[in-house]
């Protein structure tokens, strides 16, 4: 089975600066030596090669964005109702990649990152593209936005052909604060740049503004040539203290993809005040010299990890970070010939508490390392796997699955219809929630809630038939799954007046009237969620659950197992996966696993 895995939301962006360079007149790069810089900068950027990407789009709400126009290289992509795109061997280079997103009524979003060799994920969050104000064509005014961002205009604006605008611009701007923690999905890019000298530089941002200027009719306008801006940018009170004199101001090329230094800004009082002649996103950033830094992680028996927030600080540059993909790397841009303090966390829902700290660098080439994570009590392994089909029985192609664990949602992609998602959980967590969408057909399954069952979760067979509100589905051996959508009948009793067990019972027939299931289950008084074994009639008040009636399957050497994830209210869903090994009546051996999600009528 060829399988994906759970990887990265961010590759390397900044999630938060922990610097402590001290207050200066001025920025002298640190890392200074003698470097050979090409005649262009694309040459820095390597050979072309074909990468895969998945990512999702999102609001400030951080809710998904439908019908985002996605841009690698000259392919495009357009994001479903969950946010999600997938693109396939898109042309990018061995160190750069650049991806755009697009959709009316949100400001131009985009994503840079260096390519690892696995599926790279990515997350880009749009900015809506509200009026902040509006000016006029022959008059000087100024605009004030969040944060007391501000940016002053003589009155002379030019369309995109070159030709002069006369009438209203409406002014679209947002102020980017590095100590706000969706700065990374918000900004454009990465935080990787070109220099005056023509050289790569990665860089630590103390501010970003973002400005697009429309005219009545909605066109693109900027600054008339000849024309200048002077932009004001509020540094966080957290940076005041590193925030030096003067620094330089770097413009973000939409065309290219990464920031292009040109002019300088000062500061005044807690503001960085500059002059600009165009408009795009302005960034107040010092530079350092970088390399790439690919990062793998695996535990002690050698298997990748995948899904691990790998953070990179540098004493004056601060801290970046990314998730591992599928084969447990991650890459992104550090400062050069420094040594490095390297942290592996878990989810968030885990806590803070990193599971592996070590001192790496310095580096003075782009560079490859792994890292051994040791074995943690409170932690546990986890493999998702299972099969995705179309509601015709096909094997999903072009799709996705969703992995819902706590308040995190990971995406995993499904190119044969088979899955198989590695993940690290809490020892105090055990359940999670999967759907599955098949971009093919558009069609989905519903979320289903499943247990897990340590350290293999085998979920069996999910079909993407969104108008299927219930379903029964099962495969015994390897052989074709059986799929109910209809005739349910699902109760449970509480038994709360009576000395019976708390119990429920789930009958589905097919329409052809041969296949049919019949579930009963005798649940645990005090929890009813959880797993339970086949359950044995003989024995008084033992729980458990029976499946034998419309299947061949007997007492002897049953060893399914249950999991009881879900129990609705009437109207809701009741959800339970099994899997497992059994005889038939006539003693032969055979292997099952199935999904029953369906509404409960009382």
């Amino acid at each position: 089975m060829k399988s994906t895995k759970i990887i990265s939301t961010l590759l390397f962006t900044f999630l938060s600066l922990l610097s402590s360079c001290q207050k200066d007149d001025g920025i002298s790069e640190r890392n200074q030596q003698q470097e050979n810089i090409p005649d262009t900068f694309s040459e820095y950027f390597g050979n072309q090669i074909s990468r895969d990407f998945l990512g999702n789009v999102i609001d400030t709400d951080r809710n998904p964005i439908e019908g985002v126009t996605i841009t690698i290289g000259n392919q495009t992509a357009i994001t479903d109702s969950n946010g999600i795109f997938i693109l396939n061997d898109a042309n990018v280079n061995e160190r750069f990649g650049y991806i755009k997103a697009e959709k009316t009524g949100y400001i131009h979003g985009s994503r840079s990152v260096v390519p690892s060799n696995g599926t790279n994920k990515v997350t880009i969050m749009l900015l809506d593209a509200t009026v902040t104000g509006t000016v006029n064509s022959g008059t000087s005014e100024t605009i004030t936005a969040n944060g007391g961002s501000s940016v002053s205009f003589d009155g002379n604006f030019m369309k995109e052909d070159g030709s002069a605008y006369s009438g209203s611009v409406d002014v679209i701007m947002h102020h980017l604060d590095p100590s706000d923690e969706d700065m990374s999905m918000q900004m454009p890019g990465m935080l990787y740049a070109q220099n005056e000298d023509g050289a790569e530089r990665m860089l630590q941002t103390l501010g970003m503004l973002a400005v697009e200027l429309r005219g009545s009719g909605g066109e693109d306008l900027n600054l008339a040539e000849g024309s200048t801006s002077e932009i004001k940018i509020p540094v966080d009170a957290s940076l005041i203290s590193i925030a030096p004199a003067t620094i330089p101001l770097w413009y973000f090329d939409e065309v290219n993809g990464y920031w292009k230094e040109e002019g300088v800004a000062t500061l005044q009082g807690n503001m960085y005040v500059g002059t600009v002649s165009h408009f795009s996103f302005w960034n107040c950033d010092i530079p350092a010299q970088a390399i790439t830094l690919c990062v793998t992680v695996t535990d002690e028996d050698g298997n990748a990890l995948n899904n691990l927030n790998v953070t990179i600080t540098s004493g004056t540059f601060g801290t970046r970070g990314g998730y591992t993909n599928e084969n447990g790397e991650v890459c992104g841009y550090v400062p050069s010939n420094e040594s490095l303090e390297l942290n592996v966390y878990s989810y968030e829902l885990c806590g803070d508490a990193t599971l592996l700290t070590e001192i790496v660098g310095p580096f003075s080439t782009d560079s490859s390392i792994s890292v051994i994570l040791p074995s943690n009590p409170d932690i546990i392994q986890e493999t998702i796997t299972g099969n995705f089909n179309t509601c015709s029985g096909d094997a999903v192609t072009d799709g996705y699955v969703q992995v819902s664990y706590g308040n995190q949602t990971f995406t995993d992609v499904v190119s044969d219809g088979t899955f198989e998602v590695n993940l690290l959980r809490c020892t105090d967590n055990d359940t999670f929630g999967i759907e599955g969408s098949d971009f093919v057909n558009l069609q989905s399954t519903d979320s289903i809630s499943y247990t897990f069952t340590t350290p293999l979760t085998n979920i069996g067979t999910i079909s993407a038939c969104n108008t299927i509100t219930e379903f029964i589905q099962y495969t015994i051996d390897d052989g074709d799954s059986v799929l109910l959508f209809e005739n349910f009948s699902a109760a449970f009793n509480e038994n709360l007046n009576s000395s019976s067990a708390p119990s429920i019972d789930i009958v589905g027939r097919g329409n052809n009237q041969v296949d049919c299931f019949y579930l009963n289950g005798r649940l645990d008084n005090s929890n009813y969620l959880g797993t339970y074994d086949h359950i044995n009639y003989d024995i008084l008040n033992d729980t458990g659950f029976f499946i034998g009636e419309c299947i061949s399957i007997s007492d002897e050497n049953n060893s399914i197992i249950y999991n009881l994830s879900a129990i609705g209210e009437i109207g809701e869903y009741i959800d339970i996966n099994f899997s497992g090994s059994y005889e038939d009546n006539n003693g032969n051996p055979h292997t099952i696993n199935g999904v029953v999600h369906v509404l409960r009528d009382q």
